[in-house]
């Protein structure tokens, strides 16, 4: 026995030693790349045996972690979170890509990848189905929205982050995947074959009324002009359309040439509509209409928000200064930067920024300071001050500074508290399943309402579900209550906090009867994902879309379009 535990020590003992000569030859053979990469960039003058020398502090730096830590190292990790680190010092969208998130990156620009097609999010510390995506496998193998991920091809995903999750559902279209979900507490088997998975980027155009047409664009992958075209052309040929509305509200861009085709529908040929400015004389470039447009006076608004960014801003600060159309909603993201992306070795990649752009006008849509931002993103109010004006072809007054300004600024209201606090505990999309689970079918998108059974039955499951919240005045009377305690005036003030708070339950208690009307809505959208997928959100959420209504509006006013685009106040 004595000689059994021996062996394994000695076996145990001789792992250990192997390792860590394995892990001495990876550092010696990366001091070899950075000291190879050092002599043949000494010649290259001063600022090169600068890189030199701090690439040499860093490889010694790094051999004596590796060699000497207390504990073992990970050595790609560490390395991840150096270049990470040094990255974070430019601007946010200079990245790293490692192996894993390539097809991330083929997505971005091809609008297609190698997977089940499915978007999934985390919930507490698993992954859940949020939207299978119709006619691709996680719908042909009947996965629900609503549905927990327990393992991928026999791993566990619990714990694992929404990266992990979706790298180990990718793959090579055509190779096989085993999943085990939970669905209503019982873990189910699925049996899936990975397939090309191509997201449209129009996920719905048809008539807002007899003339009016609407095309929603939410990205601009390689077939965005072609898809806008034909949308377009058949619209304008089964429909009387005498005006057009472009959605880019989401819209988060893509391809730069993309954003160039799309504005060429609407302004003639040869038009200059964005150019580059680089520190290298090759990054400056020029980028022109190249056809013949479909349609030069057709009325044209275009809708775009905080989370319209790059091409939309392309598209949209473009149409605004060749005063082609009104541009209506909010002021878009700020993001005039140009990437590339450069292979690296062993299948990564670098996203590095390469050039700043400028629409017709010279302006750029660039922040400022995009350290400067909204929780969402979205570039920061930007002072009068540091804003450049320009003028469209027309003569009027746009500004540079941090994304477009609208023509029309549309103000949307906050989302009652308890509208807010059913979203974030997900009792809207957790009654969605429910519902679901209990009914076959609903009417199409445009004639399904929320009745009063509906909303009832809402009601009873959220009780059942022990929904609760707190608003933000019983927020402020705790802050009252424990500023009164600590100056000691609780005793004579105690009956009116009492008071105060019986009036708050009371008026609470009414919440989801006072806001019935915008939760409503939110249960509309969501329930009718669930048969009608993004093409049936889509259709409901223009029933109660204010920055359309504005747009059917002016549209329907020509005079006022006219004005706007004349600079008449």
């Amino acid at each position: 026995m004595k000689d059994r535990l021996r062996t394994v020590s000695l076996n145990n003992g001789t792992m250990n030693h192997l390792r860590k000569i394995t892990l001495k030859i990876k550092v010696v053979l990366l001091i070899a790349i950075f000291a190879s990469s050092a002599i043949l960039l000494t010649s290259a003058g001063s600022k090169n045996f600068e890189i030199t020398r701090n690439l040499d502090i860093f490889s010694t730096m790094f051999r004596e972690l590796v060699v000497n830590y207390v504990d073992d190292i990970n050595v790609s990790g560490m390395m991840k979170a150096g270049i990470d680190g040094m990255l974070s010092t430019l601007d946010p969208y200079t990245t790293f890509i490692p192996e894993s998130e390539i097809e991330d990156v083929r997505f971005m620009t091809t609008g297609q990848y190698g997977g089940i097609g499915a978007r999934i999010r985390p919930r507490d510390d698993r992954m859940m189905i949020v939207e299978p995506y119709k006619g691709f496998p996680a719908y042909k193998a009947g996965l629900l929205p609503g549905d927990i991920i327990l393992e991928i091809n026999g791993q566990s995903v619990q714990g694992r982050n929404e990266d992990e999750v979706r790298t180990l559902l990718q793959g090579q279209p055509g190779t096989s995947l085993s999943l085990v979900i939970e669905r209503d507490g019982e873990p189910r088997n699925k049996s899936l074959e990975r397939e090309v998975v191509r997201v449209d980027n129009i996920p719905y155009y048809g008539m807002l009324d007899e003339n009016t047409a609407y095309i929603k664009l939410t990205g601009f992958t390689q077939r965005a002009s072609r898809e806008v075209r034909e949308a377009f052309q058949e619209l304008d040929q089964a429909h009387d359309v005498e005006a057009v509305v472009l959605d880019l509200r989401d819209n988060g861009g893509g391809l730069l040439h993309e954003a160039v085709n799309i504005t060429n529908f609407f302004v003639e040929k040869d038009q200059l509509v964005v150019s580059t400015k680089g520190r290298l004389p090759e990054r400056s470039t020029t980028h022109r209409t190249l056809n013949d447009p479909i349609d030069l006076n057709i009325p044209l608004a275009v809708l775009v928000n905080r989370r319209s960014a790059s091409a939309s801003e392309i598209v949209a600060g473009a149409i605004q200064d060749f005063d082609r159309g009104v541009v209506i909603g909010h002021r878009t993201f700020g993001k005039g930067l140009v990437q590339n992306v450069v292979p690296l070795s062993y299948n990564t990649q670098l996203k590095i920024t390469v050039a700043e752009y400028f629409i017709p006008s010279g302006r750029s849509i660039q922040a400022i300071n995009y350290a400067e931002r909204h929780e969402d993103g979205s570039v920061a109010e930007i002072p009068d001050s540091l804003k450049t004006p320009h003028e469209t072809h027309g003569g009027r007054k746009v500004y540079d500074g941090g994304g477009i300004e609208p023509d029309l600024t549309v103000t949307r209201p906050s989302p009652a508290h308890v509208t807010s606090s059913l979203i974030q505990q997900l009792m809207i999309f957790d009654f969605a399943t429910h519902f679901q689970r209990h009914n076959d079918s609903i009417p199409a998108p445009e004639d399904f309402l929320i009745s009063d059974d509906i909303y009832r039955e809402f009601l009873e499951f959220i009780e059942r579900n022990d929904f609760s919240y707190q608003t933000e005045s019983e927020n402020l009377l705790n802050e009252l209550q424990q500023a009164a305690n600590k100056e000691q005036y609780y005793d004579a003030i105690v009956d009116g906090l009492e008071n105060l708070q019986q009036m708050i339950h009371q008026e609470k208690a009414q919440d989801l009867i006072t806001f019935r009307r915008e939760i409503e809505q939110l249960l509309r959208e969501e329930i009718v994902s669930r048969y009608h997928y993004q093409q049936g959100r889509v259709i409901v959420s223009l029933a109660a879309d204010p920055d359309v209504d504005k747009a059917l509006n002016l549209l329907a006013d020509r005079q006022s379009y006219h004005n706007i685009l004349a600079g008449i106040e």
